[in-house]
């Protein structure tokens, strides 16, 4: 007799983070400046990743296949963007500065992966990313708003709507404004606030890969709260009685 439950299904999109240690109280009011390099980089990635998005729209259209070396460009944009957002007010989950790579970096506190796809959906690409995404942008409106201070380039790397005005300050910028505070005032980084804000960027990158063509698999209405990827961490063997 089976004993334990078995975990849901790991989405395609993995997101890990460790938990921040060893922190600066101010160096968050300074890293604004510090990621200027960066974000101008990363506009121009986001361009690109555009364009070829479109280009693989076509492809899957034709063939029900995402040209491979699209989809690894793409991955390490989505990748590169997540590092910087992670570094700076996406998250402020690690001092280390972001690499300028589309590579995934081993030793760097912070991981992303999109598990490419064998065959995708002639049909569904037609739909996916405006209709059947809809539910999940209402949620994420709420979630990430129109401005949590992040540069733009890295609020569409975490999905969010860049150039709105007046910026309204989601639930994530709240959270992290919340972490920057105690940071400058305890030094440490409030573990509670860490999984929370780790889950809902978690969620907002499943639906980015999932409106990029990337998947099929629709973007499941779940908080995977923490650092460990639920796709990251080994399912239990179910015991029997």
């Amino acid at each position: 007799m089976t004993t334990l439950a078995q975990p849901p299904a790991p989405y395609p999109l993995r997101l890990d983070a460790d938990p921040p240690t060893g922190l600066s109280r101010w160096l968050w009011l300074v890293k604004w400046v510090l990621v200027v390099p960066h974000v101008i980089i990363l506009i121009a990635l986001w361009v690109a990743f555009v364009v070829l998005t479109v280009v693989a729209f076509f492809a899957i259209l034709f063939t029900g296949r995402y040209p491979r070396g699209i989809f690894d460009f793409n991955v390490g944009v989505l990748r590169w963007g997540w590092r910087v957002s992670y570094y700076s007010y996406g998250a402020l989950g690690t001092d280390r500065y972001p690499p300028f790579t589309l590579d995934d970096v081993a030793d760097y506190p912070t991981h992303l992966d999109v598990r490419p796809p064998e065959h995708l959906s002639r049909g569904l690409v037609l739909v996916k990313w405006w209709l059947l995404a809809i539910p999940h942008y209402l949620v994420l409106a709420l979630v990430l708003g129109t401005g949590s201070g992040t540069p733009p380039a890295e609020s569409t790397a975490a999905g969010e709507t860049a150039g709105s005005w007046p910026p309204v300050l989601g639930l994530v910028g709240v959270l992290v404004l919340v972490a920057a505070v105690v940071l400058l005032f305890r030094g440490t980084y409030p573990g509670g606030v860490f999984d929370l804000v780790v889950g809902l960027q978690r969620w907002a990158l499943r639906v980015v890969a999932y409106a990029a063509l990337m998947t099929d698999d629709y973007p499941p209405f779940r908080l995977d709260l923490g650092g460990a990827d639920p796709g990251s961490v080994p399912r239990p063997a179910p015991r029997h009685a």
